[in-house]
């Protein structure tokens, strides 16, 4: 799934994108001066303290001042990438301790590395230049003006490839520090499927006793109805044929009845026109069921993968059902769209709102929707409206 703590890959390049290559060649200039600043720190500083962090009665006061010293560094580092480069990192995200001093020790060498380079660049321009002036003058033969051209060309594009690499990797270690890493972001995801899996778990045993209830208070409650109805009217069919008449029509009508609510449990647990009709005919089926006034809109061109589809349907079934039973609304909207790779489900209703995201019904479309790295809002301030909406990749 995608939140707080991460920044999507586009909105990096994008936001890099922006800034010219004058303003991000200041921002290599001034990162050789902050690496210089940070090789200082280490030196002078750094070599004061090593006495006390050998101590162990000293070390943590030692510890807390050389790190205060580097985290000033480092949010250094971290104004100048997104002052020159446009770089986008987490808000909320603090980097540890021994990240932080690693990030600092990569940063002297790469902005001392890159200041070498530059000097470089600069000598062979000044080459450049004193080579153009020797032959203006006649005093550098072809042969030779030629030779140094070839040698000055494969220098400056080792350079160019260097400074190329070095600038990478400036960037790559700036993620690594102000984001979380690869490792941290995949043990964030190993815990995010762990949880959307035992959820998963939950939402369906709690929708196995719903269907259990379903069955055992409603459909098993009118087949003994029905059965005892049958019962009294074999009874009576030698004694009262009228009576037995009666029971017999009250059985037929009690039989069409278990019939209807066999088939609307049948829905709640998977409807057919999913699968054959799609998911608007499978919505305009809730809409007819619907005890109050349903209005939808449906705007998806093209097919939906399986679990989408029955995500979505799941999500207006569940909103709806809720509306009608407990916010007292007199109307409900639903809007579906799918905009780029994301399929949005929003369903509104004019009721008193104070819907519960934690209750069971709500929950289970969370981890529903969760299973499918997909987003679930729930607003409903005291007052109404209450507005649910799904974001359900489609991908």
């Amino acid at each position: 799934m995608p939140g707080d703590s991460t920044i999507s890959e586009t909105a990096r390049q994008e936001a890099a994108r922006r800034r010219s290559w004058p303003l991000r060649a200041c921002g290599v200039l001034i990162g050789c001066v902050t690496a210089l600043l940070g090789l200082a720190y280490f030196l002078v500083p750094g070599a004061a303290l090593g006495p006390f962090l050998l101590w162990s009665r000293t070390r943590p006061d030692a510890l807390g001042f050389l790190m205060g010293g580097a985290r000033r560094l480092a949010a250094l580092e971290h104004s100048r990438r997104s002052a020159f480069y446009g770089d986008l990192f987490p808000e909320h995200y603090k980097a540890s301790g021994p990240k932080v001093l690693r990030f600092l020790a990569v940063r002297c060498y790469s902005g001392l590395l890159c200041a070498t380079v530059l000097g470089l660049l600069g000598f062979g321009a000044a080459l450049a230049a004193l080579l153009v002036s020797g032959a203006v003058r006649g005093s550098l033969g072809w042969s030779e003006l030629l030779t140094q051209a070839l040698l000055g060309g494969v220098l400056l594009f080792l350079d160019l490839q260097g400074l190329r690499s070095l600038v990478r990797l400036d960037a790559r270690i700036a993620r690594e520090c102000f984001g979380p890493s690869e490792h941290e972001l995949l043990r964030a995801r190993i815990e995010e499927l762990a949880g959307s899996r035992a959820a998963v778990v939950r939402a369906v045993d709690s929708e196995r006793r719903r269907i259990e209830r379903d069955l055992h208070d409603g459909v098993q409650q009118r087949l003994v109805a029905l059965a005892m109805l049958l019962g009294r009217a074999r009874r009576s069919r030698g004694r009262d044929p009228e009576r037995a008449d009666a029971l017999l029509l009250q059985a037929h009508q009690e039989a069409q009845d278990v019939l209807t609510e066999l088939r609307e449990v049948a829905w709640r647990v998977y409807p057919s026109a999913l699968d054959s009709l799609g998911l608007e005919e499978a919505l305009a089926g809730v809409a007819e069921r619907c005890a109050i006034p349903l209005r939808t809109e449906f705007d998806v061109a093209g097919p939906l993968p399986g679990p989408v589809r029955t995500a979505a349907y799941f999500v207006v079934c569940e909103a709806v059902t809720n509306a009608a039973k407990h916010s007292g609304a007199s109307a409900v909207s639903v809007r579906v769209a799918r905009r780029g790779p994301a399929l949005t489900v929003r369903v509104e209703d004019d009721g008193s709102g104070g819907a519960d995201p934690a209750g069971t019904g709500l929950s289970g479309l969370l981890s529903r929707v969760a299973a499918l790295d997909g987003l679930l809002h729930v607003e409903s301030p005291l007052g109404g409206p209450t507005t649910v909406t799904a974001e359900l990749p489609c991908a």
